[in-house]
């Protein structure tokens, strides 16, 4: 089982969405029992509150729930615990390797960086527009899905 955490700023809008998105293109490709996925935050200013309602809302109209998800701030038992660390924004990288003490494994990656056009993910908290989020978190998880895969 390949165990993955997405991991933004706060846990309540980018990578919930990526954990319950990846959650799904794994259970429709029939490879769900292959992934463990969560998430977390590199803050813990949102510690315990649940994900945010636009992002809530944007998952649920592609019928993804993501019921009694709570934010938490990413430890470093998680570099161990975990075989793949994934930011949204190369400032969330170095922030993960300072909590977690850098990444001697090579596990920490931005999500886009598994497509062809990496980069960072724009937080809807900031920007409002959880379609742009959607898009881009969507095809970094599908792009990811099928790497992970096609080494199977």
């Amino acid at each position: 089982m390949t165990r993955i955490l997405f991991v933004c700023l706060g846990n309540i809008c980018r990578s919930p969405m990526a954990e319950f998105i990846f959650k799904d293109l794994a259970a429709k490709a029939g490879r769900g029992a292959e992934f463990e996925a969560a998430s977390a935050g590199t803050s813990s200013e949102e510690y315990g509150n649940p994900v945010y309602p636009p992002a809530r809302r944007k998952l649920a109209e592609h019928d993804i729930a993501c019921a009694g998800k709570t934010a938490r701030q990413l430890t470093r038992a998680d570099y161990d615990r975990y075989d793949l660390l994934i930011g949204m924004e190369s400032r969330h990288l170095a922030a993960m390797r300072r909590i977690c003490g850098g990444d001697p494994a090579g596990k920490m990656h931005r999500l886009l960086d598994y497509t062809a056009r990496p980069a960072d993910i724009a937080d809807p908290w900031y920007t409002g527009d959880f379609d742009a989020a959607w898009n881009d978190i969507e095809s970094g998880c599908r792009a990811l899905l099928g790497q992970l895969t096609a080494r199977r």
